[in-house]
């Protein structure tokens, strides 16, 4: 899927709606003993038949989960397929990698560092780090904007950047805004390093695992361990969006030994520890985290829509609420795993749960029923009822959008529909729409695989004014309730710049620019503003530290493109 839409985490829909990785017969094992003597015993065929639709309904191969409480792990499960061509089962003691929920343990070992008084929370980063290339014409950055995603920097380039004369940028005041960063977290890790003395690995297993009783995980992710995770998959072609039901392949090897997502594990060692995290850091041979550590961690220091409406930053973990209890919540996005941890710190209980390949969704609704069903059983009240999955070919404001839709630079199309389905009928041929967020569609077609189909409407800041116009890549088309300009004026060298840029590393992939409208853009959906040193911000957040700059021209065309100090590299076909 496309670079810089991926980094959003949008929900991506692309052009060829092949069969589905889940084979018609589902599988789902349990660990003993601990679920012969569970207490939420009744919970479990409710929550079994939901993750089944559910998984069906998102394309999901396998999917592993743990249920726990104040008490202990109460449930281990596992649902579907390992290797979905020989139809293996996804067994309890597969590692599964969990993302960027490694992040807490990163902030649960500053956290220790700090209660031992080694570590200052609100002293400059520089400070304990000096070889850390940033420069901020604002305040220092210190280590709590790095853990709550509020120092200002760009949030997925290198650590160590190519250039050695290059500086990592804060593109505002630290504290002041929210954006997510990966790039925080890596030098996160290092910090952990150079205060405890030994590697972050050995410091995860020191400081968590092995007081919890991790026996089982991972601290790094290595060639060495890749036995031991479940068979995994990502998307077969990552150049486009993709659809809900598209082509999977099995994921390459990967080695990942930083702080923002290193740790791989098992539903049952999760288990331990959403214990700990349930008993507010207590962990069964004493304290992980003192009381005031614990308020630091799960305290709500920053709002966090990237996480939801509701949702606030801790360190290391979302704040938030479900059904009027605090929740502390976290997703991990892996190249080819999708996980969700769910923990409600008023009730006591929580749940694990990961996907075995990377499709652009983490399994919140399932972590979010089976914390649910735990509290209603917990209080004897009648569970709630079983959430439901949004078909993507149906839309409920299918009238929106019909009509014909115009260019002056090529094919025109129409927009039709039969119930709350829609229809694009282009060059004689009749294509589903798919839904992908909000009023961006794919649409099966040769002509239209490589972007989002992207509808505009009068009012850009009501959803519920009329649509009027619709895009595809650099595309561009209206309908007769158009009543705009349809020229437009841009610098003759932004030219150079159009084009279709690739790193081959799995976790950067490819990115589009366009032209359209006057305006450059990544990807067919993100505007990119012009700003100092020849350099482009991308226009997809307010205060966006993201950037990008063109370099190398040859024969008019930029040959390079960076993003945010990441490398992409042009390609020379379409």
């Amino acid at each position: 899927m496309p670079f810089l839409v991926t980094r959003r985490n949008f929900l991506n829909l692309s052009g060829q709606a092949l069969a589905g990785a889940v084979a018609t017969r589902f599988f789902v094992l349990e660990l003993q003993p601990q679920e012969a003597k569970s207490q939420y015993v009744e919970c479990f065929k409710g929550l079994d038949t939901f993750i089944e639709q559910y998984m069906r309904a998102m394309n999901a191969p396998g999917m592993t989960l743990v249920m726990a409480d104040r008490d202990g792990v109460q449930r281990v499960a596992t649902y579907g397929f390992g290797d979905t061509e020989s139809h293996v089962a996804i067994k309890p003691q597969d590692l599964f990698e969990i993302g960027s929920i490694s992040k807490s343990f990163v902030a649960n070992c500053l956290l220790q560092l700090h209660q031992e008084g080694k570590l200052d929370l609100q002293k400059p980063i520089a400070e304990y780090l000096p070889w850390f290339r940033m420069e901020s014409k604002f305040s220092p950055i210190n280590t709590h904007h790095l853990l709550t995603h509020t120092s200002g920097l760009p949030g997925d380039g290198p650590l160590f950047l190519s250039d050695p004369a290059a500086k990592h940028r804060a593109a505002y005041a630290p504290g002041s805004h929210f954006h997510y960063c990966n790039t925080g977290y890596v030098a996160l890790g290092h910090l952990v390093w150079t205060l405890d003395g030994q590697p972050l690995a050995e410091s995860f297993r020191r400081r968590i695992f092995n007081p919890l009783g991790m026996t089982q995980t991972e601290p790094f992710i290595s060639l060495d361990i890749r036995e031991k995770l479940a068979k995994n998959y990502m998307i077969f072609q990552n150049d486009r969006p993709y659809p809900r039901h598209g082509r999977l392949a099995e994921a390459p090897a990967i080695v990942v030994t930083d702080g923002a997502g290193c740790i791989a594990s098992t539903p049952h060692d999760m288990g331990l520890y959403i214990q700990m995290i349930a008993n507010f850091g207590r962990g069964p041979k004493g304290s992980i985290l003192s009381k005031d550590s614990f308020d630091l961690f799960s305290h709500p220091h920053i709002p966090a829509d990237e996480f939801g409406p509701s949702a606030s930053y801790g360190y290391g973990i979302a704040v938030d609420t479900l059904d009027g209890h605090k929740i502390l919540r976290h997703t991990g996005g892996m190249v080819s795993f999708a996980s969700a941890l769910h923990v409600d710190i008023d009730e006591g209980v929580g749940t694990f749960a990961s996907i075995n390949a990377m499709q652009g969704y983490r399994p919140n609704p399932v972590a979010q029923y089976a914390i649910q069903l735990m509290r209603a059983h917990r209080s004897a009240k009648s569970f709630p009822p079983m959430p439901t999955t949004d078909s993507p070919v149906s839309v409920k404001n299918a009238s929106d959008y019909l009509g014909k839709y115009e260019s002056s630079e090529g094919p025109s199309f129409e927009v039709v529909a039969t119930g709350d389905n829609l229809f694009l009928i282009y060059q004689g041929a009749r294509v589903a729409l798919e839904s992908a967020h909000g009023d961006m569609f794919i649409a099966p077609h040769p002509d239209f695989q490589h972007f989002m189909l992207v509808f505009g409407r009068a009012d850009s800041k009501d959803p519920h004014s009329s649509v009027v116009e619709a895009a595809c890549g650099g595309q561009w088309f209206t309908n007769s309730k158009y009543t705009g300009p349809k020229t437009f004026t841009y610098p003759k060298e932004w030219e150079r710049y159009v084009g279709h840029y690739r790193n081959e590393s799995p976790w950067i992939g490819s990115s589009r620019i366009v032209l359209r409208k006057g305006k450059l853009m990544a990807d067919g959906l993100v505007v990119l503003e012009p700003g100092e040193d020849g350099i482009f911000i991308l226009q997809d957040e307010e205060n966006s530290p993201e950037w990008i700059r063109f370099d190398d021209i040859v024969n008019e065309r930029a040959m390079h493109l960076k993003f945010s100090g990441e490398d992409l590299w042009r390609v020379m076909v379409s």
